[in-house]
C-alpha cells in the first residue's frame, strides 16, 4: 500500500504533497487501477495531518479523473499514468546513476539540479 511522506519543510502544500506522490506511484506502476489507496485515517494515523486535508487531495484525484471515491469502500485508482514503471531498464539505469552521483560527493539539490537542466535540454517546456 502507499505510504505517504510529509515534507513540512518543502513550503509545498501536503494536499499537493499527496496528489504529486500518488501521481508518481501511478507513473512508476506502483499504483494501477483497482487499487485502494489508504483510508484518510491510515494517513492521518501514518503523518500526523488534518483528515480534511487527505480529503482535498483525494477529491483533488477525484476530479482529474484518476481515483474513485465508493461509498463505504474507500478511494480507488481508475486510470494509471505514464508508462514508466520502477523496475524498467531506464529506472535501473538512473538509480545506478544516482548512486554514482552520490558517490561523487553530490547532495540531494545537486542531483535535483542536474537533473533538471538534462530535463529542460531534452524536454523542453510544452513538449509533452
Amino acid at each position: 500500500m502507499l505510504a505517504y511522506r510529509i515534507d513540512r519543510r518543502s513550503g509545498v502544500a501536503t494536499y499537493v504533497q499527496i496528489v504529486q506522490q500518488t501521481k508518481q506511484a501511478l507513473r512508476l506502476g506502483l499504483l494501477e487501477p483497482g487499487d485502494r489507496l489508504p483510508t484518510a485515517r491510515e494517513v492521518v494515523e501514518a503523518t500526523a495531518i488534518n483528515p480534511n486535508t487527505v480529503l482535498k487531495a483525494y477529491r483533488e484525484l477525484e476530479r482529474e479523473g484518476l481515483v474513485e471515491a465508493k461509498r463505504g469502500l474507500g478511494t480507488f485508482v481508475r486510470r494509471t499514468l505514464g508508462a514508466a514503471p520502477a523496475d524498467s531498464p531506464p529506472a535501473t539505469e538512473l538509480d545506478a546513476w544516482a548512486l554514482r552521483a552520490r558517490a561523487a560527493g553530490l547532495d540531494r539539490e545537486d542531483v535535483a539540479a542536474l537533473f533538471g537542466s538534462v530535463l529542460d535540454q531534452h524536454f523542453p517546456e510544452g513538449d509533452q
